[in-house]
C-alpha cells in the first residue's frame, strides 16, 4: 500500500471504533459531549503516533521475546507526557477524562497497532498508519459526543443551540444512551458502505 492509502484507510475502511471495534471503553464512557470526545481522540492520536513511530525505529532492536513488554514501556512513557502536558494545560478536561487517559497505555488500538503494523513496517509508514487511524479515532469520538450533547443536554461544544422548549434526552448522556447512539451511528455507516458497494457493482 501506498502512503496515501495508509493514511485514508484510519479515516473510514479501518476507523475505530466503528470498524475495527476497538477502543470502546474511552468511546462510551467519556462522549458525553463533543469536547470531551475530541480531547480523548486527540490525547490518543498522539501517543498512537509516537508509539507508532518508535516502535518502528526500534524494531530491529527489541528482542521477539519481550516484545510486548517494550512496546507498553514505549507507549507508557508517551501517555505520561500526554497527561502531564494535560493537567499542566488543560485541567478542566484532564479532570474530566480522568482514568482514561492513563489508561491509554492498555488501549487495544495503539497496542494493536505496534503489533500488527509498526513492528514490521518502517517509520514512515507507521506514522501514516498512526496518523489516519488517530484522526478516525477523534473524528469517531467527537461525532458520538456531539450527537449525546445535542440531544442530552441542547448543546453543541457548551453552546446552546436548541430551541428554548426543547426537553433534553438525560438518558443520552448515560451509559446505555452511548451504546444507542453507538449502534445508531454504525448502521448509518453501514448503510453508506452498502450503497456504495451496489453503486459500484452496477457500473
Amino acid at each position: 500500500m501506498s502512503i496515501k492509502d495508509e493514511f485514508t484507510k484510519g479515516l473510514w475502511k479501518t476507523i475505530p471504533p466503528f470498524r475495527l471495534v476497538l477502543g470502546l471503553c474511552p468511546t462510551l464512557a467519556v462522549t458525553t459531549s463533543g469536547i470531551n470526545g475530541m480531547g480523548m481522540g486527540l490525547a490518543t492520536t498522539f501517543v498512537l503516533i509516537f508509539s507508532n513511530l518508535f516502535v518502528s525505529l526500534l524494531r530491529k532492536f527489541i528482542p521477539n521475546q519481550v516484545r510486548i513488554a517494550s512496546f507498553i514501556v514505549i507507549i507508557a512513557s508517551f501517555v505520561v507526557i500526554v497527561e502531564l502536558v494535560m493537567k499542566a494545560y488543560f485541567f478542566p478536561l484532564s479532570k474530566v477524562l480522568g482514568i482514561f487517559i492513563p489508561l491509554i497505555v492498555v488501549n487495544c488500538i495503539i497496542l494493536g497497532r505496534a503489533e500488527a503494523f509498526a513492528s514490521k513496517n518502517n517509520p514512515v509508514m507507521s506514522l501514516a498508519d498512526g496518523l489516519g487511524l488517530g484522526i478516525g479515532f477523534t473524528i469517531s469520538l467527537f461525532v458520538l459526543g456531539s450527537i449525546r450533547e445535542l440531544l442530552g443536554s441542547g448543546t453543541l461544544l457548551d453552546i446552546p443551540v436548541m430551541w428554548s422548549s426543547f426537553e433534553p434526552f438525560a438518558f443520552m448522556l448515560k451509559p446505555p444512551g452511548a451504546f444507542v447512539a453507538l449502534g445508531i451511528l454504525l448502521a448509518f455507516m453501514n448503510l453508506i458502505s452498502q450503497y456504495q458497494a451496489r453503486k459500484g457493482g452496477g457500473q
